[in-house]
């Protein structure tokens, strides 16, 4: 089994020999929860593509260990990135899509209230759901054992969304009447993907026609029908395994 990841704030000046304290809540989780022990091997990461391998040196109280660093890796960007437009779920579905396309490998997700979501993001609702989709990300990376996080951005309008497919090398909008299956799509060897997975109801015409006017087109995925918070992982690993990220 491979080492459990835990996250730093830093790792910059680090170097094999140095020695590192962990502690605050992944200390808790490192010593209460994991309940690892000297000389027991560990990964620290800054959730930003490096990594440190090491030893436990020293364990103290309940939340506290000391890490001998043994070894730096870093992870190089991927190409293409993949961006997840997500619409807003109901209950928490939300950090169920986040905690498994995480897992899978996508490099962004970008929540969105479309037209047709129940689940509406405003005040401070929208503030502690955010926060819930950022620690829901930040916990699946360390699960999964990525160095690199992916990174859950401000929630976004429509007009908003329609100018980021515009930027994207390729760009597709999850819709069960494309006709064109993703699975035949042309993709870009480099540069960057934006998929956009729409609410239960589905993407209002209006919606559809602003995503066009920015050159992403509609595809399906299947014969089936994917919920929102399952969709968005079923095309994740779709475009990961076509692009070679999962050769």
């Amino acid at each position: 089994m491979t080492a459990p990841v835990f996250l730093v704030e830093s790792l910059a000046g680090v170097r094999v020999g140095s020695t590192l304290t962990v502690d605050g809540p992944e200390g808790r989780h490192a010593v209460s929860v994991r309940r690892l022990r000297v000389g027991e091997e560990v990964v620290l990461t800054d959730g930003a593509g490096t990594g440190a391998e090491g030893t436990v040196a020293a364990v103290e109280g309940k939340d506290r260990l000391t890490v001998a660093v043994t070894g730096l890796r870093t992870e190089e960007p991927a190409a293409p990135t993949l961006t997840v437009v997500q619409a807003l779920p109901k209950g928490d579905r939300g950090e169920l899509a986040v905690e498994t396309m995480t897992e899978t490998g996508v490099d962004a997700i970008v929540p969105w209230s479309a037209a047709r979501c129940v689940t509406q993001w405003k005040g401070e609702r929208a503030a502690k759901s955010l926060a819930k989709w950022r620690a829901t990300a930040r916990e699946a990376g360390k699960q999964s054992r990525r160095l690199t996080f992916p990174r859950v951005a401000d929630p976004l309008s429509t007009k908003q969304v329609a100018a980021l497919l515009a930027d994207a090398d390729f760009a597709a909008v999850l819709h069960e009447e494309g006709s064109t299956p993703l699975a035949t799509a042309e993709l870009p060897a480099a540069g960057s993907i934006v998929l956009v997975v729409g609410p239960e109801g589905g993407v209002s015409p209006e919606e559809l026609a602003a995503f066009a006017e920015a050159g992403a087109k509609p595809y399906r995925l299947g014969a089936s029908v994917l919920r929102t918070s399952t969709a968005g992982t079923a095309a994740t690993a779709l475009l990961l395994g076509r692009t070679g990220r999962w050769s």
